[in-house]
């Protein structure tokens, strides 16, 4: 796992907070370790179901083309299907604070709660093409690929990042100056975690860009005895949708 700078930095500037320490633990050290509690981390990954809306036309879904869109960044692709949603990622960091006024220190056993989730997931399907119909078919079962891959994506970023929290905070208090250790786990998960959650949950779009590959455009571009087509080359003169 690759962490990124600022996160590296952060763990860094954890433990060097502390004077230095023979191998041995002080008194402190001990009493943080062995009796403050464990450290916890919470992290439910939520997946709110889908809906399919027909509503809109092909020029629009061209306009709006982007993840899971048959046709992106294809110029002059007509874009028939689309999926659309966004990651969302909530973090909330505490945790039970033990004081030493002999050294000036304190510690924190961090408990974490991270969310994970995708708001309702929604495919469009051109409302030029007809219910039922096999060019309909067609395009709705290439949107569900990208609705699978979605859904089945998201466990496997939880795990990963499940893995992450648990090897950094587990069974390690952090330790600051008195009244700084909430503030500094907080700047570790703005600057470190935060970031490094978002870019796990966007690893989903490398996966979504290898199903709209070339020859899935040209298989969509002849299926149905081309019925997408003749659908599509009387239309194309109206005013846009």
């Amino acid at each position: 796992m690759k962490l990124l700078p600022a996160f590296a930095l952060l763990c860094w500037a954890t433990a060097a907070a502390m004077p230095a320490q023979a191998a041995t633990r002080t008194p402190f050290q001990a009493r943080c370790e062995d009796s403050i509690g464990a450290s916890l981390s919470v992290l439910t990954g939520t997946l709110n179901g889908f809906r399919i809306d027909n509503t809109v036309g092909y020029r629009s879904l061209t306009v709006m083309k982007g993840g899971g869109a048959i046709g992106r960044g294809q110029p002059g692709q007509v874009v028939l299907g689309l999926t659309r949603t966004e990651a969302h990622v909530s973090i909330r960091a505490g945790g039970r604070l033990l004081a030493d006024p002999a050294s000036g220190y304190e510690c924190i056993a961090a408990q974490i709660e991270v969310k994970l989730y995708y708001p309702p997931i929604v495919i469009y399907v051109s409302r030029e093409l007809t219910p039922h119909s096999c060019s309909y078919r067609e395009v709705l079962a290439h949107e569900m690929r990208h609705l699978d891959t979605y859904l089945g994506y998201l466990p496997q970023a939880e795990a990963r990042v499940r893995t992450a929290l648990g090897r950094r905070f587990e069974g390690k208090p952090l330790y600051a100056r008195t009244g700084q250790a909430q503030a500094l786990l907080q700047r570790e998960i703005d600057r470190g975690w935060m970031p490094y959650i978002k870019n796990e949950m966007a690893r989903v779009e490398a996966l979504q860009a290898a199903i709209d590959s070339p020859q899935e455009y040209a298989r969509l571009g002849k299926v149905c005895a081309g019925e997408v087509q003749s659908l599509l080359r009387p239309t194309r003169n109206r005013t846009p949708s």
